[in-house]
């Protein structure tokens, strides 16, 4: 097991607009490259199961996780099924003017990786959903002002 803190990400969007894009679907869904046929099951108000195919080291594979939400503060995620199974970590989320500061807590394992690669599996993961969402964030925001104005 593997713990990490990836600390002092930004997306440049006001935390309001950062949680309707998280929740927004198409919009959110649409942006993440390293996942396809995406299955939401809502579990309860705050919490779903999201199941899909996630590019990860280098070969396409079925995995499952279950994500709590409590706006405005944090995401849970805990990886159900796939390359990361039994990971479980923590988005948390925190105004910063017209800007949204992140930071990530986790520890992270696998069943199918040597030891050596979980830090490695979980940095690449973390680092494409950033990759992936903050250009989106700052588009639909930049869209919506523009919309406003």
């Amino acid at each position: 097991m593997v713990y990490l803190k990836d600390e002092g990400s930004e997306f440049e969007a006001p935390i309001d607009f950062v949680w309707k894009y998280i929740f927004g679907g198409d919009a959110h869904d649409g942006a993440h490259k390293t996942t396809r046929s995406p299955k939401f099951k809502k579990v309860s108000d705050i919490t779903i199961e999201y199941a899909s195919e996630r590019y990860l080291r280098g070969k396409w594979a079925p995995d499952r996780m279950r994500i709590t939400m409590v706006p405005p503060i944090s995401v849970t995620t805990e990886w159900l099924d796939g390359v990361l199974a039994g990971s479980k970590f923590v988005y948390v989320y925190k105004p910063n003017g017209e800007k949204t500061h992140i930071d990530v807590y986790g520890e992270f394992t696998s069943k199918t990786l040597e030891p050596a690669e979980v830090e490695a599996a979980a940095r690449e993961f973390l680092e494409s959903e950033f990759r992936d969402d903050a250009p989106a964030v700052k588009a639909e925001y930049t869209k919506s002002k523009a919309v406003r104005t």
